[in-house]
Parts: structure tokens; sequence; C-alpha cells
């Protein structure tokens, strides 16, 4: 029995259907493990999403039928990992297939943020529209301008390939410098202040987790160059919230563009305040094709899983 925590596209659906007996909880909202333990009798096999948190408590109270726990994601950070290792409890996700959609959507909201998309829809929405003056609505060019990208991992390295056609210069802060084949180019920064300094544009695409946890900071936000533009598709908690709103409110970040938020789908108040931040609500992988990938790469762990 194949328990199914959310609605899922219908060709992951289909798929499941034909390969297992399924449970179909189609939740929405904020997740209660109680509608999980309600409908666990006789499942050996769960499938999930990130806002599906697989905590010790829950995990610890699952019954020893359940055998692999596939969540429909890159991050695991909603998993615990040692309680499903300690019970025996195989976890599967889904990296590669979301690689491109995410990068696409990071270049999406550097565009967006740089060229102040978000207010002019809402202007031209609103009826305010007056027409054009020499000063209206002015933005930054992205073209030829510096990108910092934190985190060269799969979507860092496509997010650098795809900001190549704009010819803008890329550096990357990382824990260790990549290979030059997968540098391609792009020079590496061990240092926090000398990578900060040099960029226009900065997009966060590093894991979640404590080692990141809060890593722009007031301090760090200060190292930018005074009107640059801070994208974030990786994970809401990378970024000190009040820090990036102050730096926003002040002009000294020109712009934002932000499409994962640290206690979503909640989000701090004061970024629906301003106009110069683009807000999309943690879309990066939502496209028909990615998503069908992500569901059979998941579907595909969990026949491993229980074929062992």
């Amino acid at each position: 029995m194949l328990l199914i925590t959310r609605i899922m596209p219908e060709a992951v659906l289909a798929r499941a259907r034909a390969e297992h007996e399924t449970r179909e909880l189609c939740l929405q909202g904020p997740f209660n493990p109680q509608d999980v333990l309600d409908n666990i009798n006789g499942v050996d096999s769960i499938l999930c999403v990130t806002t599906d948190k697989f905590d010790a408590a829950l995990i610890n109270v699952l019954p020893s039928s359940v055998k692999v726990i596939a969540t429909s994601s890159v991050g695991v950070e909603h998993i615990d990992l040692d309680a499903a290792a300690a019970r025996g409890i195989k976890i599967c996700n889904t990296p590669d297939v979301l690689t491109e959609a995410t990068a696409e959507l990071t270049l999406l909201l550097m565009l967006m943020a740089a060229r102040r998309a978000g207010e002019g829809e809402r202007l031209l929405r609103a009826g305010q529209w007056k027409g054009l003056t020499p000063t209206f609505l002015l933005g930054r060019n992205v073209s030829g301008k510096s990108l910092g990208i934190f985190g060269m991992g799969r979507i860092g390295r496509a997010v650098a390939r795809m900001a190549r056609g704009l010819n803008m210069q890329i550096h990357y802060r990382n824990r260790n410098p990549l290979p030059p084949e997968l540098e391609q180019g792009a020079t590496y920064h061990a240092d926090d202040a000398r990578f900060l300094a040099k960029l226009d544009f900065i997009t966060i695409t590093a894991p979640g987790g404590p080692s990141t946890l809060r890593w722009l900071n007031a301090e760090r936000l200060a190292l930018l160059k005074p009107g640059a533009v801070v994208v974030n598709s990786g994970r809401g908690t990378t970024v000190d919230d009040d820090a990036l709103i102050a730096a926003l409110r002040s002009g000294y970040v020109a712009a934002a563009g932000l499409d994962v938020f640290t206690n979503e789908p909640e989000i701090a108040p004061g970024y629906l305040e301003l106009e110069n931040a683009v807000l999309l609500p943690h879309i990066g992988s939502a496209t028909v094709e990615t998503r069908n990938a992500m569901g059979f790469l998941a579907l595909d762990g969990i026949k491993a899983a229980l074929a062992v």
C-alpha cells in the first residue's frame, strides 16, 4: 500500500495506481502528522513533499510495515534521517530532474527584480499607467553585470550557464572550488567579503540546514555593492528576513526576487509592503515536465526500496 500525502500530477498518479494499491490523502494546507497516522494501516511506502514534516516523533510511531519514505523534492530537511535510519526506513528524494526549471526561475527572478516587472504589472492592473516618460520605472541592466552564486551545485551551475548568455561575469562561493571543467571560467571565492564586494547580483542556490542558516545577514548585506539585487531560489532559511527587509527599505539593496521563505507559506509581513520585492510562491520546479519527472523518480525510489 502506497500512502500519497498530497495531490500529485495525473501522470504520476496513473503510474502510482498501476504499480501500487494507493491511499491518497490529498492534503492541503499545513501538515498534520495525525492525518498520516490515521491512514497508515497496511502501508509499506509513503510519497510526500517538502511541506510534510516527518520528524523523529512521527517516524518513531510509524508501523514496522513502512519500508520507504519518498519525497518529491531535492531537499530532505523535513525528514529526520537519523530517526528513519534507526527504524530501517529508506529515504528517497528527487535530485537532478528539477535543475533546469529552478535555474530558469532564478533567471526570471533576476530579470523581474532588475527591471521592476512586478511594480509595472501591479501599476498596469490598477489602471494607474499614465504613459511613458524618460524616468518611468527605471530599472537596471542585467547584461554584462557581475553575478555571484552562493551554492554552485547543479542548480547554481545551470544558472551560471544561462547567465553567460547575458554576458555576465560569474563569481561563486562554495565550501570548495570546483574542477575547471565544472567552473567553466567562473571565479571561486573562499572569503565572503571578497566575494560579496564584486557583485551586482547575488543568487542563492545553496541547500538549507544549520551551515547556511541566515547566511545573508545584515553584516554580509553591507558587504554588497550599493544597489545590488538579491535573488533566492534555494532555501528561505538562508536569508535573515529582517536584515534584507531593512536593506530593501533603505535602498541599499535595490531589489530582491524571492521564491522561498523561512516559514512558508507564511512570509515575513515586511516583504508585502515593499514595491522592490518580487515574491513568488515556491514555484521553482513548477512545470508539468519537471513535476512529472520528480514524481516518477520518487516512484522509482520506492520500487527499488521495496524490491530489496
